[in-house]
């Protein structure tokens, strides 16, 4: 567990470093999404059968760090990101990259797409689990709840949602915008079953993501306490490190705290 430790705190730098070169982002959840992935990712979770849809497109910063970290590519989506024409634009675009199952950026969309994908398999009787990871200021989209209805329905148990539930979205608190809790409890009312997690621990996060395997007559749903920010202190639960431009003291405030 040190390792994945070590390599999620890898990942939180070269996010740092790709938004600061790139000159724009989403800090916030990169990083408080970046232990669900590195979990997901390296944690002998994920099958070559498996789909992968990131329905909170903006935390992609996260997601290429952690891709580029298992091809062995490192140091590339740092000089690319936001790059025109480049595969790791600053949300994900299928056009531009064949790894990208569906573009992503308007939020509630996702699970529609994983539900597709996760529907088809069943259809054609194929292996493997759709892992989609949203945000929790998503779960205020209408289409997220009728996804989720749908779902329950057709009892699509090859179906996992991950909400990196660091209680924030662009406006502010979540719970003061418009109220999600009690989330869990609306998840099982429409038939899902439903893993709460601290966020950060890379015991408990692939311990759920192996649950998930053994269920076998509905949608699972992780949801995944998390800080926004987490890893850099002076980003942690400030609402400034949603999306914008880092500055040349923040970025190296930064990148000393991740390389300590």
């Amino acid at each position: 567990m040190n390792n994945l430790q070590k390599l999620a705190q890898e990942v939180r730098r070269q996010i740092i470093e790709a938004i600061f070169l790139a000159g724009s982002g989403h800090p916030g959840g990169s990083l408080s999404s970046t232990d669900l992935l590195v979990g997901l990712y390296f944690g002998g979770v994920m099958s070559k059968e498996d789909k992968f849809v990131l329905s909170a497109g903006h935390l992609c910063p996260a997601w290429y760090a952690v891709l580029l970290q298992k091809s062995g590519e490192n140091g590339k989506k740092e000089k690319n990101l936001r790059k025109l024409g480049s595969p790791f634009q600053g949300h994900p675009y299928k056009k531009f990259a064949s790894f990208v199952e569906t573009s992503t950026g308007s939020l509630g969309q996702g699970i529609s797409v994983g539900l597709g994908i996760a529907l088809g398999k069943k259809m054609e009787k194929k292996p493997g689990l759709v892992w989609v990871l949203s945000s929790d200021g998503e779960q205020e989209e209408g289409q997220v709840w009728e996804a989720a209805m749908f779902s329950a329905k057709l009892k699509l148990d090859n179906l996992c949602l991950i909400i990196d539930r660091n209680g924030m979205q662009i406006g502010g608190k979540t719970e003061e915008i418009t109220q999600l809790d009690p989330l869990k409890d609306k998840y099982e009312a429409f038939g899902w079953r439903v893993l709460e997690i601290n966020g950060h621990d890379l015991g408990q996060i692939i311990n759920a993501y192996e649950m998930v395997k053994k269920y076998n007559d509905a949608p699972v749903v992780i949801i995944a306490k998390t800080i926004r920010g987490k890893g850099v202190a002076f980003m942690e639960n400030q609402e400034r490190y949603h999306a914008g431009t880092l500055t040349q003291e923040e970025y190296q405030k930064a990148i000393k705290e991740l390389t300590c």
